[in-house]
């Protein structure tokens, strides 16, 4: 099978010194890019794993509050569940910005304390264990679930990334170097082939001179 080379360049010794350039250039590239591919996959699975522990942690945290809620309301009722729902102050302001990691833009929350408050309004007789404790589970929950969205975040941007790397990756490794490592054997064979006809030629420009001067002594 013919290798494909670059049609436009020309057999000079000119021409050879640019394609072992750029081939110099491509191949270099090619490694940085398989780096940064490689390094993104371990950034990639380690937030998959982050995510799978989170994933596991709130659904645990949201089954025991619903489970405290659940019995909360069987204690007191629902109303009074509602009324004490209704009580929760907002949480602190929370800012947004994204964090470069290895050229790939990821989404990142930020908050200075992050609780949930209640305003002192029920008596102890309004309220029960059960709901303190349900109150306590989803004031945890609220840390993680910013955590996960962080990290889902992070890693849509980084599979994203990954696939445009690989493309790279592979039109360095399949199509640009094998190209210009063909145009460049190509040029050496060229030159290679034209330096043995000058070779040869002045041996015979020699050897009709040599006859010449010998015949015109004679």
């Amino acid at each position: 099978m013919t290798e494909e080379r670059i049609e436009t360049a020309k057999p000079t010794r000119m021409e050879l010194l640019g394609i072992r350039r750029r081939l110099s250039l491509a191949e270099k590239g090619h490694k940085l890019l398989e780096d940064k591919r490689d390094a993104l996959v371990e950034k990639f699975f380690e937030s998959i794993k982050r995510r799978d522990e989170l994933k596991k942690e709130i659904d645990e945290l949201f089954g025991r509050a619903f489970e405290a809620l659940t019995e909360a309301q069987m204690v007191i009722g629902v109303e009074k569940v509602k009324a004490a729902a209704g009580l929760i102050e907002g949480v602190s302001e929370l800012s947004m910005y994204t964090e470069n990691i290895m050229g790939v833009r990821v989404p990142k929350i930020t908050f200075e304390k992050l609780e949930l408050k209640a305003k002192p309004l029920y008596s102890l007789s309004d309220t029960c264990a059960k709901l303190d404790d349900a109150f306590m589970f989803f004031s945890k929950l609220l840390p993680k679930l910013l955590e996960l969205a962080e990290i889902d975040g992070a890693v849509q941007s980084l599979a994203g990334e990954i696939e445009k790397t690989k493309r790279r990756v592979n039109v360095l490794e399949n199509v640009l170097i094998p190209k210009l490592k063909a145009t460049r054997k190509y040029i050496e064979m060229q030159l290679e082939e034209r330096e043995r006809e000058d070779f040869f030629r002045r041996k015979r420009i020699k050897a009709i001179m040599e006859r010449r001067e010998y015949g015109y002594r004679g």
